[in-house]
C-alpha cells in the first residue's frame, strides 16, 4: 500500500513540475506516474554506475556531479518515452530536477511532521 501511495505521490509531483517549468510537458497524470517510474529506474541503474564512477569528482565538487548526472537521467528518461514526456534541454531538465526536489522536500518535511 505504501509503494502505491508512494508512486501516485511521485505521479503527482512530475505532474506539477512539468506544469511549473516552461518547456516540460506530460501528456497527463497517468504518464506522469510512468515517468516517475522511468526516471527512478533510469536514475537507479544508471545513474547509479555513473555516481559509482564519478564518486571522488563528486566528492570535490561537493555533490554538483551528482545533480548533473539527475539531469542526464531525466534527458535520457525524455528520449526513453517519447512524446509522453518531454524536456527542452539542459537547463528546462535542471530546473525541473530542482522543482521536483523542492516540491519532494517539501512533502517530505510535512509528511515527518505528521510522523511526530
Amino acid at each position: 500500500m505504501r509503494f502505491i501511495i508512494s508512486l501516485l505521490l511521485t505521479g503527482a509531483i512530475i505532474a506539477v513540475a512539468a506544469y511549473i517549468v516552461p518547456g516540460a510537458h506530460v501528456d497527463g497524470f497517468g504518464w506522469a506516474i510512468v515517468t516517475g517510474l522511468v526516471i527512478g529506474l533510469v536514475n537507479a541503474i544508471v545513474g547509479g554506475i555513473l555516481r559509482l564512477f564519478t564518486f571522488p569528482l563528486n566528492w570535490l565538487t561537493f555533490g554538483l556531479v551528482s545533480f548533473i548526472i539527475t539531469v542526464l537521467m531525466i534527458m535520457l528518461s525524455d528520449s526513453l518515452m517519447g512524446s509522453k514526456f518531454d524536456v527542452d534541454g539542459f537547463w528546462t531538465a535542471a530546473l525541473f530536477a530542482i522543482v521536483v526536489a523542492v516540491i519532494e522536500m517539501f512533502l517530505g518535511t510535512a509528511s515527518s511532521d505528521r510522523r511526530s
